[in-house]
């Protein structure tokens, strides 16, 4: 049962014996800061510079009413009380124009999961994590790689790695959970004798619960956040075709993919408003209406795909290319976001300039959801599209209405919940996915994607990031998330090769959805119709679809919060018993081993405990031991649980793929 207890100054939460809140008048829970803070954007990269300029303690408690405060040096922080099943909810009510910091106990060789997406690594143990949604990509390291060789690249740590959907969410492997509900951006540092959280204004609520699973955790985040994420039934017959260059050109590659085998649900053409060439390649035209030169007939192109049971997807963002048609209407309106001197404020991507749709302004949202969303797209035939950024609105704006320096998290989640609500308004069996989130998230918007990785093997940037990346948001409770097959930044010798795009086309076809991207070179770069990579897209799309029944069985434990893909100690509950980062559990009954090592023939796997069945050939494996596997090109090493519901699926999935 959880417990409050106050004696001789001190104050104490705890549950099933675990300690979850310490506060005396040496080590306070609570401490009110006074900080200056100067903001630098560059490209969607938000630095903060901060000066503290006073800090106080909040040393003393007393208990006022059904409050406790928590006071010092003329300040004060007012605290409601709630017990519930599983710990306890603190109600926050702080003084305007203070930051605050919170001190909670560590606990020795504890580790830490979540905080939104963490890139880097699962573990933040010992890492200071950043609460502020920003790009995640910056173009120096792009430039080290375009420019050094290989053996000469240093890979980033994570403290030098920022996330487009940062969340005050964490996890520990002692079955505590801690939730700010928070607008403001923050740091947190887990540190060895206490975890310190900060944020620029104080947080409406704590949330400190105890369980012995994971599951329980994430289910409880439920509550907080309900998951509404969902994926229609088609996307999962076929792989999501990401192609470009026009009308014909992505009929002839879907028609062709598909004459030779290939399991196609939908192709995906982000130029469907048009082509932007620039320095770094080929960018779209941000201008959300049919490009007639680049797409025409589209309806009735539609309709072609339609008859042989492929989808159209397209591409959105918040954004208006500066002069183009929409951009000099909503401008003229006064829909996009202003400086204080009430110039449109630009927003610069690459080598062209952007205005900001304003998303609080009630007539610029009704205007998205009914004339960009609804008619042009949905009217169309489209059936959707990725809803790209959220993360660029700067803190020094001027808005219709809202502080942008408490709505820039919030951001991405208001333009989220227009996309759903457009969808849902216009009854339409559509989808949308995103990179970029916050507290909220899950509610909106469908599946979220991991954003833009480098189209190489190395764990900073490149595809092996996905894994961690993917597990956080799942502890954070964001349940559905997938990834642009093969990348997408490339620049000078950056560029992925036919091994790199099977790497990663293997591992998305053990996830809920297979979906390329082209990259942001297209000629530099191998696609899923090259010579050598055909045969693979042929053979893994049949088996992706093949285990349609599974993964529509991931989509309903999703609803409560169980992440698709979770890590290899998940089952366990223990970090403790991780033995391999970047292999993961796709649901209960699978277990994938991605091949992240450039040239890599065979792969060491731990297996967790259990009995496991080879997917390739049908051979039985103990668990909770080693196994050196083979890993030609094209068969990752995947393994299913022997004892399970759906190992019929599973041997469906894999007949006629044995190994020679």
């Amino acid at each position: 049962m959880p417990q409050s207890q106050i004696r001789n100054g001190e104050w104490r939460l705890s549950a099933d014996g675990e300690i979850l809140l310490l506060h005396s008048s040496e080590v306070p829970f609570a401490t009110a800061l006074q900080r200056e803070k100067t903001y630098s954007v560059n490209r969607g990269t938000v630095k903060e510079t901060v000066r503290e300029v006073e800090r106080i303690p909040l040393t003393e408690i007393t208990e006022d009413a059904d409050s406790l405060v928590l006071s010092g040096g003329g300040h004060s922080l007012r605290v409601s009380l709630r017990s519930e099943e599983l710990g306890f909810r603190l109600c926050l009510t702080g003084e305007d124009g203070w930051a605050y910091e919170f001190r909670l106990p560590a606990i020795r060789g504890e580790a830490v999961f979540g905080g939104g997406e963490q890139y880097r690594q699962v573990n933040l143990r010992g890492e200071q994590v950043v609460n502020l949604v920003s790009e995640h990509i910056q173009a120096t390291t792009i430039i080290q790689k375009a420019l050094l060789p290989r053996a000469l690249y240093r890979e980033k740590p994570h403290a030098k790695i920022g996330t487009y959907a940062p969340m005050p969410v964490f996890l520990t492997d002692r079955g505590r959970l801690f939730r700010f509900d928070a607008d403001s951006d923050g740091i947190t540092f887990f540190g060895d004798d206490a975890y310190v959280f900060t944020f620029d204004r104080c947080p409406r609520e704590l949330l400190l619960y105890k369980a012995d699973r994971y599951e329980s955790l994430t289910a409880a985040l439920t509550k907080e956040a309900p998951n509404r994420q969902y994926l229609p039934d088609w996307c999962m017959d076929g792989m999501i075709l990401g192609v470009q260059g026009g009308t014909q050109t992505v009929l002839d590659k879907a028609f062709a993919m598909q004459d030779a085998g290939a399991k196609i649900s939908a192709v995906w053409c982000q130029d469907w408003s048009g082509e932007n060439r620039t320095v770094m390649g080929k960018q779209v035209w941000w201008n959300w209406e049919v490009h007639e030169g680049l797409y025409p007939n589209l309806r009735e192109a539609i309709g072609r795909l339609n008859e042989r049971g492929i989808r159209f997807l397209a591409y959105i963002n918040p954004y208006l290319v500066k002069d183009s048609r929409l951009y000099n209407l909503c401008r003229d309106r006064g829909w996009l976001i202003t400086r204080k001197d009430g110039s449109v404020y630009h927003i610069k991507s690459t080598t062209f300039d952007a205005g900001m749709l304003d998303l609080t302004n009630p007539d610029a949202v009704t205007f998205i959801k009914d004339e960009l969303i609804k008619k042009n797209m949905l009217d169309l035939g489209i059936s959707g599209w990725m809803a790209d950024f959220g993360e660029y609105l700067p803190v020094d704006c001027v808005l219709h209405d809202g502080d942008p320096a408490l709505l820039h998290n919030r951001w991405p989640v208001l333009w989220a919940k227009l996309n759903r609500e457009a969808i849902e308004e216009a009854g339409a069996d559509a989808f949308f996915f995103m990179r970029s989130g916050y507290l909220g998230i899950q509610t909106y918007a469908p599946i979220l994607w991991n954003g833009d990785q480098h189209t190489d093997f190395t764990k900073d940037y490149g595809m092996p990031c996905v894994m961690p990346a993917s597990f956080s948001l799942g502890f954070s409770g964001v349940p559905l998330i997938h990834s642009d097959i093969g990348g997408f930044f490339s620049f000078g010798k950056l560029k992925r090769n036919d091994e790199l795009f099977i790497r990663w086309m293997e591992m998305c076809t053990f996830s809920l959805l297979m979906r390329s991207h082209e990259s942001l070179r297209p000629w530099a770069n191998s696609q899923f119709d090259a010579p050598a990579v055909k045969p693979h897209t042929v053979r893994l799309t049949t088996i992706h679809t093949r285990l349609k029944p599974y993964l529509l069985h991931l989509l309903d434990q999703a609803k409560d919060g169980t992440p698709a893909l979770r890590p290899d100690f998940w089952a366990e509950s223990n970090f403790s018993a991780s033995r391999d980062p970047y292999s993961y559990f796709l649901g209960d009954d699978m277990f994938v081993c991605p091949v992240i090592e450039r040239g890599a023939q065979r792969r060491s796997v731990f297996l967790p405990k259990g009995d496991w069945i080879y997917f390739w050939s049908g051979r039985a494996y103990e668990g909770g031991k080693r196994h050196d596997m083979p890993a030609p090109l094209g068969r990752l090493p995947v393994f299913y649980r022997k004892n399970s519901p759906y190992a019929d699926v599973f041997r469906f999935a894999a007949s006629k793929q044995k190994e020679e």
